[in-house]
């Protein structure tokens, strides 16, 4: 669809009419001229030359078109959607030795095979980041300390490739969870949507660090980030063989820190597990879908603006040619 941006400079069309109208050649009758040679005894007869119209045309023309290009005549396609209004989400990922048993299984082209919790949640972390459109992502390991991979960004890519830097023992072998919940909510940022942590641990208890769970709670509580708990697996003792649902020890700190801070609590036993898990929370941490203010648009300004500077070129050629 065409559509005049500035319509409004169209209403200086009938100036160039006037102008026409007041630039015109006077069209006076012929005089007649005799040139006389004292050589030859006859006279050369002449005529007065008379102005030609079209330079006065073509300067009119190109005004008319160069207010035209001023109103801007663009060809306007389909509403672009903006990009959604996300929140602040810190993945908080315990890297200790515990992380690294086998004890998922994945489905391989001719049959399963066995996989690490680490290695299975960087994978469903990472699809998760990359449907997350609008969203900053944080990335946060921790065992014996908490290190933060990268605070909250919307660099998507840079988020993933953190995530995939994830290694067991990275940050120690035990486990510090106060210290890395308290560090997660200090770095989220408060808007419309309320910040989320996801908190990926296998369920052992906090034995390090400065802060307990209990306080890192309180302060997630006073500021209103929502604490997502997963739970990874099942008997730490459990290396080598499937995790069947009877193995399976809910962690009271885990579902405590979920309960109270206003998020939720699940218990991953599976990759499937994992996906449905990763769903939930996209469901219950939405983005908010704003609307159209623009379309798509191909700008036709240049057109016009290059015709009327072609007859402008071409008028003086035309007063030239008459001179």
């Amino acid at each position: 669809m065409l559509e005049l941006a500035q319509p409004l400079w169209l209403f200086l069309l009938p100036l160039v009419a006037v102008w026409l109208a007041w630039r015109r050649p006077n069209l006076r009758p012929a005089v007649g001229l005799v040139l006389n040679h004292p050589g030859l005894g006859l006279g050369i007869t002449g005529k007065e030359t008379v102005p030609s119209r079209w330079p006065r045309r073509f300067e009119a023309l190109a005004l008319a078109l160069l207010l035209l290009a001023l109103a801007q005549p663009r060809e306007v396609g389909e509403w672009i959607a903006p990009p959604p209004e996300g929140r602040d989400i810190v993945l908080v990922v315990d890297t200790s030795q515990t992380m690294s048993i086998d004890d998922f299984q994945l489905a391989g082209s001719n049959a399963t095979h066995k996989a690490e919790r680490l290695a299975v949640l960087k994978a469903v972390l990472g699809r998760f980041v990359q449907g997350r459109a609008g969203d900053r992502f944080g990335v946060l390991a921790f065992g014996s300390t908490a290190a933060t991979l990268t605070p909250p960004t919307f660099d998507h890519a840079h988020v993933i490739a953190q995530i995939e830097r994830l290694q067991i023992g990275m940050a120690g072998d035990n486990t510090a969870l106060g210290d890395a919940l308290g560090l997660a909510v200090k770095q989220v940022r408060q808007t419309r949507l309320r910040p989320a942590v996801i908190l990926v641990s296998d369920g052992a208890e906090s034995n390090s660090g400065d802060l307990t769970p209990g306080e890192a709670v309180a302060v997630a509580r006073q500021l209103g980030v929502a604490v997502h708990t997963l739970q990874i697996g099942g008997d730490l003792f459990a290396a080598g063989r499937p995790t069947a649902a009877a193995d399976i020890e809910v962690q009271p700190g885990l579902a405590d820190i979920a309960r109270q801070s206003g998020g939720r609590h699940w218990i991953v036993k599976s990759t499937d597990d994992a996906e449905q898990v990763i769903d939930a929370i996209g469901q219950l941490e939405p983005t908010l879908a704003r609307p159209a203010r623009q379309r798509q648009s191909h700008e036709w300004y240049w057109l016009p603006l290059a015709l009327g500077a072609a007859l402008l070129s071409l008028a003086q050629v035309a007063r030239l040619r008459t001179a």
